[in-house]
């Protein structure tokens, strides 16, 4: 299982939005592990396990995919349908257009459209006006959190489609800056940083990826849906980004202090300069990297029940009291507090 980490906030939202339409959230987040204290800390953060057993929980609970964010309910399997109906075409370029179709006959995901420029392609989300009954509050938030969703789903689907990454020229969304630690996720999120405040959600390729064939099955898709949405919360594109390379030497490891710059530099056959670079360039650094490692492996850990003790040396403190207070440094608690 994939040790990366998701905000809570995620979380924190689709819950509040259940709960106003009338759902007990209690049974989904207990499912999940996930208690009162942790959704009202801004910092917490959540296992991708933890965020597929609250969303497979809230589609039992819900029978909507999408949890009632859309304009209409959207049942259980449309989405394994949706897939079906696209597995079999030839490209990823074709396979975004019989999907956009396919999306405009069903009455609750948002409208897909598809602008073809010269050079790129522009994927846009438009999400339809909400009825006037939905407070103005709720309505804004339902909206935040359908885009964020369907923005995630086309990009990390595409990428599984075509089995490597899909680079993206930009993204946009239509509301202003979250938080700037919530607005730089979402830069991580997508490998590229994020336009706030545009007309119209959206996400920019180049026109080149449109034509990588599909190389996913029938068979494979059952496999992807069994685990769904697991892969789409902890694959996060097939990614190539030298710190996405960087990141899978660092969690092959587990022990993060253990790889220098030269180990990791030779294994991605670089100069330790190059290396640095390439990475300033993606915003990070080998030293940011290392502790964002450390600490989802910390947080996955206690997780699953590992003592203070256990996840010291095997994450390769010195002692516990240096763990310790890694943690509280990472999350602003310790890990009694977090537990």
């Amino acid at each position: 299982m994939n040790q990366r980490t998701i905000p809570a906030d995620f979380v924190r939202r689709a819950a509040a939005l259940a709960a106003s339409g009338g759902f007990d959230m209690s049974i989904p987040l207990a499912a999940a592990g996930i208690t009162l204290p942790m959704l009202s800390d801004e910092k917490a953060l959540l296992t991708a396990e933890q965020l597929t057993v609250f969303t497979q929980a809230a589609w039992q609970l819900t029978g909507d995919e999408l949890f009632g964010l859309g304009a209409a309910p959207v049942p259980r399997g449309t989405f394994k349908l949706v897939c079906l109906s696209l597995i079999h075409t030839p490209d990823l370029g074709s396979a975004l257009e019989r999907m956009a179709d396919v999306m405009r006959a069903l009455p609750g995901p948002p409208p897909l459209r598809i602008r073809t420029g010269e050079s790129t392609t522009r994927l846009q989300v438009v999400i339809p006006p909400r009825d006037d009954a939905l407070p103005a509050a709720t309505a804004d938030a339902a909206d935040r959190l359908l885009t964020d969703f369907e923005l995630i789903l086309l990009h990390r689907f595409a990428a599984w489609l075509v089995g490597k990454r899909v680079k993206l020229i930009s993204v946009e969304v239509p509301y202003p800056a979250p938080d700037p630690l919530l607005a730089r996720n979402y830069d991580v999120i997508f490998g590229v940083k994020v336009t706030f405040g545009a007309d119209v959600a959206a996400l920019e390729f180049d026109n080149a990826v449109m034509r990588a064939p599909i190389i996913q099955t029938e068979e494979t898709l059952e496999d992807y849906l069994r685990e769904s949405p697991n892969l789409l919360f902890s694959e996060r594109d097939y990614d190539s980004t030298a710190s996405a390379q960087v990141r899978k030497v660092l969690e092959s490891g587990v022990k993060g202090r253990t790889s220098t710059a030269d180990d990791i530099a030779e294994m991605l056959s670089i100069s330790v300069p190059h290396l640095r670079r390439l990475l300033r360039q993606e915003g990070t650094s080998l030293n940011q990297l290392r502790e964002e490692v450390l600490r989802d492996a910390a947080i996955s850990g206690l997780g699953r029940g590992e003592s203070v003790d256990d996840l010291s040396a095997r994450l390769g403190f010195s002692e516990p009291s240096a763990f310790r207070r890694a943690f509280k440094r990472w999350t602003g608690e310790t890990p009694g507090a977090y537990r």
